[in-house]
């Protein structure tokens, strides 16, 4: 172990994320982990292992610093970082079902999500309830004793921003012997811990606002200390333990994150404090600017005082995030809306330093057309960059005239 090393599990939310994982190297001293860009290793006799390294598959030094980044970020025992956000969520899901099994889906889950649940583990013969997830009472009804094993939370979700309270629904899923999963994609580490409101994994695409930089496409895990496997359920290691179970599949299933991915996520991991609170401020901004415009008929986003989730996300969340929708009151308008931005640029994806704007009912949300999970037609998704204010707020005040 070199002197350089060091316990960051006390230190702050910044500091965890610049210095978890990037210890200086101990060859040359460097102060960013180096490109590990290698497929095998040379071994010290059959079996010996430098550091546990054989196969880049199995494990890379790169991908292993952002691991132990995002692991401490979220304050998990251990993470997983995967080639797209999708594999991260495939990886998981195997690890923790079974044909016959049971899930509790948002009615407003992200599209590629709900595609990934319905359509690939459907015919696997996992069954899912699609329900409203900031209504526990109604979670609870879905809940199948003894079928359902594993409840899937977004918060905020996409593209509705619903809030659920995540210790409430942690302690229905403990009670039903379920696991219970946050995508935290929105929210991001900085601004909620689900692990430490009683999540056991949390998931994410760390394309968005961890790698901050629409540059690099990837996905992670965290797994809390101590998360077990839904009851009664034993993994391919022969323990309970899910994070040996994910350890497992992400090795035996291989969609890992490539070197330079993961050495491009560690790096916007380094400065997402700083950005988030940008992000937030702006998105504000724009919210209360769209709140007052005649052409809006409804903004959404759950730091305004009549989201119906204000009050819970005040009290899990430390900000409330860089996205935000709004409808127009038609398909055609919103459609003119986003052909006319300048600033907000018409693509997918989200958590960007640069704004976006979107059309969720034919773009990321296409795949659940005509299901229960259809978005409005006339809703905008933004998500909210780091520019100055001002130009945001005149960009969307010349779209709408």
């Amino acid at each position: 172990m070199s002197d350089d090393t060091h316990d960051w599990t006390s230190a702050g939310f910044s500091t965890r994320a610049i210095h978890a994982g990037s210890d200086p190297d101990p060859t040359t001293g460097a102060v960013v982990p180096p490109i590990y860009q290698v497929s095998t290793y040379k071994q010290d006799g059959v079996g010996g292992l430098r550091n546990g390294y054989e196969y880049s598959r199995s494990g890379n030094p790169t991908r292993t610093a952002l691991e132990e980044a995002l692991a401490a970020v979220e304050g998990g025992s251990r993470a997983f970082a995967f080639s797209s956000g999708l594999a991260a969520e495939d990886t998981l899901l195997r690890a923790a079902l079974r044909p016959g099994d049971h899930v509790v889906v948002p009615d407003d889950a992200y599209g590629g999500t709900y595609r990934l649940v319905a359509r690939v583990f459907g015919p696997w013969g996992v069954d899912h309830t699609p329900v409203d997830l900031s209504d526990v009472d109604v979670v609870a009804a879905a809940i199948e004793p003894g079928r359902t094993k594993m409840v899937w939370v977004e918060t905020p979700t996409n593209p509705l921003l619903g809030v659920s309270d995540i210790a409430a629904l942690a302690a229905l899923a403990r009670a039903a012997g379920a696991v219970l999963v946050v995508d935290n994609t929105f929210a991001t580490p900085y601004l909620q811990q689900p692990l430490a409101l009683g999540a056991d994994a949390v998931v994410h695409s760390t394309t968005k606002y961890i790698g901050g930089h629409s540059d690099v496409v990837g996905g992670a895990v965290v797994v809390g200390d101590g998360a077990q496997l839904p009851v009664g359920l034993e993994g391919p290691t022969g323990t309970a333990s899910l994070a040996d179970a994910v350890a497992f599949h992400q090795n035996a299933s291989g969609a890992v994150a490539g070197p330079f991915d993961a050495w491009l996520t560690l790096r916007g991991l380094k400065t997402l404090a700083v950005r988030m609170d940008r992000h937030c401020s702006n998105a504000m901004a724009v919210a209360r600017f769209l709140r007052e415009h005649s052409a809006v008929t409804q903004v959404i986003y759950p730091g305004l005082e009549d989201h119906p989730g204000h009050a819970i996300a005040s009290t899990q969340m430390s900000g409330f995030g860089g996205m935000v929708s709004f409808r127009v009151g038609s398909r055609e308008k919103a459609l003119d809306v986003c052909a006319r931005t300048k600033v907000f640029l018409l693509a997918e994806s989200l958590g960007g330093i640069e704004s976006l704007v979107e059309h969720p009912g034919q773009m990321t949300h296409a795949s659940v057309a005509g299901s229960a999970l259809e978005v409005p037609d006339d809703l905008v998704r933004l998500s909210v960059g780091i520019e100055d204010v001002a130009d945001l707020v005149a960009d969307l005040g010349q779209a709408l005239a």
